[in-house]
């Protein structure tokens, strides 16, 4: 059941989507950090400039632009994509490893069989 498990966890579409998932949410927390952080404020800050809203307050309301949360983010993005290629990488050498086991030549034929192709041989002369 262990070398079931193994084989299906190893095969490529298996392991493609798990990663494209991973990706995906790592992507999502970007572009929602993006908007979130660094867009609505812009877009918000002159809104609450025409509202002569103080100082204060607009710092708390939406008002600022948050480009480290921002910058987190890609960098958060960018461990989990290089993680994922380190796995990949040695997925890659397991299965390389799994291939050159199983195309190794393969084991000589019984003496019956060898018999047999010998009188083959003979009777083709």
């Amino acid at each position: 059941m262990l070398k079931e498990f193994k084989a299906f966890a190893i095969r490529g579409n298996v392991i493609d989507l798990a990663i494209g998932v991973v990706i995906g949410a790592a992507f999502n927390k970007i572009v929602s950090s993006l908007i979130d952080d660094v867009i609505t404020p812009l877009i918000l800050k002159p809104a609450l400039e025409a509202a002569h809203l103080s100082r204060l307050e607009e710092l708390t309301v939406f008002g600022t632009v948050k480009y480290g949360v921002f910058l987190s983010a890609i960098l958060n993005f960018i461990i989990v994509a290089f993680v994922l290629f380190l796995v990949v990488k040695g997925i890659n050498a397991a299965r390389k490893k799994e291939e050159a086991k199983a195309s190794t030549a393969p084991p000589p034929p019984p003496e019956d069989i060898k018999l047999l192709t010998e009188i083959r041989d003979l009777l083709k002369k």
